[in-house]
């Protein structure tokens, strides 16, 4: 058996399969995913197991229908019994790490009846659906009390976006022609312009911290899960250009 190579694991968050420029959408343009496709293979005929977001999630990372693993809707917790991506390929040296949305609910019970503490090493792995979390976001922030500590808006601010929210304030809202600002959480406001750079946007902030964790794995294996949540909802347009590719 040859030498474990390194996975980048991308995944996009409810696209549909031909909004993409490689799939022929006459109007949308998505150069990196483009690239990807034209370096790989491009499956026009591929399905997921189901509609919904977590259930879907959950298949992906186990190889199993939803009807196995048991965890068929949002927010209902994948069998502490389940093996997943990160649990095949840690015995094999392989370091797993998430950076970005997963949607999975940890099966709490499961954990407390065979006595596994949430916060000890292999509780975080299961609680993170066998993945060590690098930087799990999954990128729904309403109110400041959700997560307080979120990485990404402590980020923003050093960026310069005040407030203790400026993942809603700045990177899910536009600004309307007096200057009020419209919440991307409508979608009437969704094909207008974000209050932040291009560079500062959370897909860029994600891809930054794929590669922050890329060179601090330096020479060991790893598998990383780069998850972005985009395009689901809430979501306001970001101005591309071809500075903020060149950042």
């Amino acid at each position: 058996m040859g030498a474990v190579r390194n996975v980048l694991f991308i995944m996009t968050d409810q696209q549909r399969w031909d909004y993409l420029g490689a799939s022929g959408h006459p109007t949308l343009e998505t150069p990196a995913l483009d690239a990807l496709a034209a370096k790989g293979v491009l499956f026009r005929h591929s399905y997921c197991q189901s509609p919904i977001c977590g259930a879907s999630r959950m298949c992906t990372y186990t190889g199993r229908y939803m009807t196995t693993h048991g965890a068929h809707w949002n927010n209902i917790p994948l069998s502490v019994a389940e093996h997943t991506i990160g649990d095949y390929l840690r015995p094999l040296g392989v370091r797993t790490a998430l950076v970005g949305k997963t949607h999975m609910a940890a099966d709490a019970e499961g954990m407390a009846r065979l006595g596994i503490e949430r916060n000890s090493e292999l509780g975080v792995l299961i609680s993170q659906c066998g993945f060590e979390p690098y930087e799990r976001d999954d990128g729904l922030h309403p109110h400041p009390s959700v997560d307080p500590n979120l990485r990404y808006n402590r980020w923003l601010n050093e960026q310069g976006y005040p407030g203790d929210n400026p993942w809603n304030d700045y990177a899910n809202s536009a600004e309307g022609p007096n200057g009020e600002v419209l919440s991307g959480w409508s979608m009437r406001h969704s094909p207008l312009p974000a209050r932040v750079a291009a560079a500062h946007s959370e897909t860029a902030y994600m891809t930054k911290r794929a590669f922050e964790f890329i060179d601090e794995a330096g020479e060991d294996p790893w598998c990383l899960h780069l998850s972005y949540i985009k395009p689901h909802w809430p979501y306001i347009c970001l101005l591309y250009t071809s500075d903020a590719a060149d950042e």
